[in-house]
């Protein structure tokens, strides 16, 4: 299997793991170490631990919105500057979580790399 497939499925059975127990950062737990378990090279140590994990929050909070409806998603991206979409708060969400593992997975690779020499 490719290692960049690897990446991604750890990334996110990591996170799906550590979310039942851990707050929000466990997302940068999960992409460092999938970043240290199954290196990546370029500018894929970015991307793919953030594509893992935009979906990954992307699916979460749309399944936790529906629940209600959006009401909840609605009335925050009243306050935020989002005219009161909720669908554009569920995106910016996922994204800001998919940077964070995006950044967690760089350093994952950084501390590989400056263990190894």
């Amino acid at each position: 299997m490719n290692k960049y497939i690897l990446n991604l499925i750890s990334t996110l059975v990591l996170a799906l793991i550590f979310s039942f127990f851990m707050p929000w950062w466990s997302v940068m737990l999960a992409a460092f170490l999938a970043a240290v378990i199954f290196p990546l090279k370029g500018i894929s140590v970015f991307f793919i631990p953030f594509l893992g994990i935009f979906c990954f929050w992307l699916g979460y909070t749309f399944m936790l919105s529906s629940n209600n409806d959006f009401t909840l998603a609605s009335k925050i991206a009243v306050l935020l500057p989002l005219g009161g979409n909720a669908y554009v708060l569920i995106a910016v969400t996922a994204a800001i979580g998919g940077i964070a593992a995006g950044i967690a997975g760089v350093f994952g690779q950084q501390c590989k790399e400056l263990l190894k020499k």
